[in-house]
């Protein structure tokens, strides 16, 4: 090779771009260096001609070499980033010696029981029983059954060909329970002061059965007021809403608007959310709420669960304040309204039906 020939290949190894493969060798020594390889002067010299006449066939051979180690650097290393592992970008082939993933079993959950069967083959359409019950026509409550939205002894209905027995079957709307039985009724009552909360009273004293003497059904009461205390009762044939009602475990909030004379002190609202202590044990006011106050008399409303007997009253006099008027203005969904004193009105389905869900039927 002549002398201008090395002055060429010494030229291209200064920094110019040779045509062949230095250039590759030079930009491969970079990525080297930059991938934890030889550093890039290295690689230039290894890929460029030799310093002293060198063959520029060796340079080019080189250059290969060292784009060859740079491709095989980036199949190594892609998706890593400098030599990082490659788990933190995506899946990648597990290294040698390291065992593949198991895959995850699906979970398995427990296998669902066969739907009961709640069709009387001589009973009557459920639709019909639903229009009996005053939820509409039959056609709007096939929609209701379509829909999913009625359920017959704890078992969802969808079918329209499904029959009930009436007398018997426990039918839920929308998780409303429904009064089948026409013959039972349950009433409000507004109850007069001066009235005592029984059906007979041996003493000759007024009694709720003169206020419910013109109803052909034999009611009987669902909880007490005291003859001095006025509001809310409710009266049913229907043995089983009774006993629920009664039953601890179900009690039901009552709200009583309470009047005492004076101005009452603030800290007793905290007394009655809190408990008050009583002969028979703690009683906690569901909620004190002040509705007016004058100068000789506060008016309050008190939410009780408890069921004992004259519980508000023996209360306010716990706390140092007596009680010279008290309404019952509600027991759970049903309220006493505009209702006057002495006289009663049926519940209506919504009513009912509301109150029996509260207590579990």
């Amino acid at each position: 090779m002549s002398s201008k020939d090395g002055r060429r290949s010494g030229d291209g190894g200064r920094g110019r771009t040779p045509r062949d493969g230095a250039g590759d060798a030079r930009r491969g020594g970079n990525g080297d260096a930059r991938r934890g390889g030889p550093r890039g002067g290295d690689g230039a010299r290894a890929g460029g001609a030799p310093r002293r006449g060198g063959s520029s066939a060796q340079g080019s051979s080189a250059g290969r070499g060292a784009g060859d180690g740079r491709e095989q650097g980036a199949g190594r290393g892609q998706g890593a980033g400098r030599g990082r592992p490659a788990a933190g970008r995506g899946t990648s082939a597990p290294r040698a010696g390291q065992a593949a993933a198991r895959p995850r079993r699906p979970v398995r959950g427990k296998p669902s029981e066969p739907q009961r069967d709640v069709h009387v083959e001589d009973g009557v359409r459920l639709q019909k029983v639903l229009a009996s019950a005053g939820l509409g026509s039959r056609r709007a409550c096939e929609d209701l059954i379509a829909q999913g939205r009625v359920e017959v002894d704890g078992v969802r209905v969808t079918e329209l060909g499904v029959r009930v027995d009436p007398a018997r079957a426990v039918v839920h709307v929308d998780g409303m329970r429904l009064q089948l039985d026409s013959s039972r009724v349950t009433l409000a009552l507004n109850k007069p002061r001066g009235v005592v909360s029984t059906m007979h009273d041996p003493d000759g004293r007024p009694s709720i059965a003169e206020l419910v003497a013109d109803r052909p059904e034999r009611l009987f009461h669902v909880g007490r007021l005291d003859a001095d205390s006025e509001g809310l009762l409710l009266l049913t044939n229907d043995g089983e809403l009774a006993n629920h009602l009664a039953h601890p475990s179900h009690e039901v909030a009552k709200t009583y608007l309470v009047t005492v004379r004076g101005k009452v002190a603030g800290n007793v609202a905290n007394k009655f959310l809190h408990g008050i202590e009583l002969e028979d044990g703690v009683v906690q006011a569901d909620a004190y709420r002040v509705v007016d106050q004058v100068a000789d008399q506060t008016m309050i409303e008190v939410v009780l669960h408890s069921g004992r007997n004259r519980v508000v009253r023996r209360m306010f006099e716990e706390v140092g304040y007596p009680v010279t008027r008290l309404v019952r203005t509600r027991i759970g969904p049903i309220a006493l309204g505009n209702l006057r004193p002495g006289t009663t009105r049926v519940l209506g389905r919504t009513e009912l039906g509301t109150l029996m869900a509260g207590v579990g039927l």
